[in-house]
């Protein structure tokens, strides 16, 4: 029994200290400024050095029935939805300080012909609806602050899920484009082209773009379409002439940023399902046009017909997957995609507003 008395006593006495050491300053200021606003209201009923008395000595009081309240009674009842009990303590609460408060002030101001009795009686009323008010008053602040602070921590832990999502998806990306090009490289050393070189020096440029500007959450969109010229650069240097592959730049990307590898796995899959399974012809156009902060980028590329079913159907892939995951969180309601699939094409419209981010 002692033992958990005790422990209970060392309880609030903790969360007193944690109150007073995280808000000591604010409190202070609080009193001070509530304090010199009542000695201001009092100087017409009140001399300066009376108002002063009169009013340290509520102050005092007031602030008991404040830190009963915020430290005891709001925790233990009305944040527990003890309404009724709440109350009930409060007004006795405030019961008990107001005679003593009556008390004070009668032997520490000069009162001529009245009794101690008189004076309580004829202040009471006055001294508990302000007691009452004062108090019930830290409890809506109370109300108020904690739902601020719970929405402060919603959002903050909404931006931390975010971000490790964010960072989830983008480390699936990278070592998506870095297998599918190891495998063209493979296949050219197979082969002993003399192009593996210039592809080895491609693929380091593309590697030390996703290793040390990738992981921030923006890069300029100048070193974005760069990254897209090395890497259509490397499907020539690894398909020759055998297809069509264009790309056009329309607009300055200067002064402008964007959330790394946005475009890439649209333009990756156009190679790995429009143009690996051709035979003999295909092809691949890519459109970023630029004006105003917004970018349109266009990618069509050939679709065989003899694509077999199982194929089509992985064409989305973990590149399409996560990429519209990555618009959705990254640029909610500012983006637009538009896939198109004929029996002989494939057609993507990505529209992003950056103006908003």
């Amino acid at each position: 029994m002692r033992k958990s008395l005790s422990g209970s006593i060392d309880g609030v006495g903790k969360y007193i200290d944690r109150v007073f050491e995280s808000n000591l300053i604010y409190h202070l200021v609080f009193w001070l400024v509530f304090y010199f606003f009542l000695v201001a209201i009092s100087q017409r009923s009140h001399s300066l050095a009376t108002g002063m008395l009169i009013n340290l000595i509520s102050i005092f009081f007031y602030s008991i029935a404040v830190y009963v309240n915020l430290l005891f009674l709001f925790p233990k009842y009305l944040a527990t939805q003890k309404y009724s009990h709440y109350i009930i303590l409060l007004c006795l609460v405030i019961l008990v300080i107001v005679p003593l408060e009556s008390i004070a002030m009668y032997f520490c101001i000069p009162h001529d012909h009245i009794t101690l009795q008189s004076y309580v009686t004829n202040h009471i009323n006055s001294i508990f609806i302000l007691t009452f008010f004062v108090a019930s008053s830290s409890s809506i602040y109370k109300i108020i602050n904690d739902w601020f602070t719970h929405q402060r921590e919603k959002v903050d832990l909404q931006a931390q899920t975010l971000r490790s999502e964010l960072k989830y998806l983008k480390s699936q990306v990278n070592p998506h484009f870095l297998f599918n090009t190891l495998n063209s490289l493979y296949a050219l050393t197979l082969k002993k082209s003399d192009l593996a070189p210039e592809i080895v020096l491609r693929l380091s440029e593309m590697m030390r773009y996703m290793l040390y500007e990738c992981n921030e959450k923006e890069v300029p969109l100048e070193k974005e379409v760069n990254y897209i010229k090395n890497y259509l650069e490397l499907e020539k240097l690894r398909h020759g002439n055998k297809f069509e592959i264009d790309f056009n730049l329309e607009g300055a990307t200067t002064g402008l940023r964007i959330a790394p590898l946005m475009f890439m796995p649209f333009i990756e899959n156009s190679f790995k399902h429009g143009l690996n399974s051709q035979i003999q012809s295909g092809y691949v156009h890519i459109l970023i046009h630029i004006q105003n902060e917004q970018i349109l980028m266009k990618v069509d590329n050939s679709n065989p017909p003899t694509m077999p079913a199982t194929k089509s159907k992985r064409s989305g892939g973990v590149g399409l997957g996560n990429i519209k995951r990555r618009l959705k969180l990254i640029y909610p309601n500012h983006h637009d995609l538009d896939i198109q699939k004929t029996p002989n094409s494939y057609h993507v419209k990505l529209k992003i507003d950056l103006s908003h981010n």
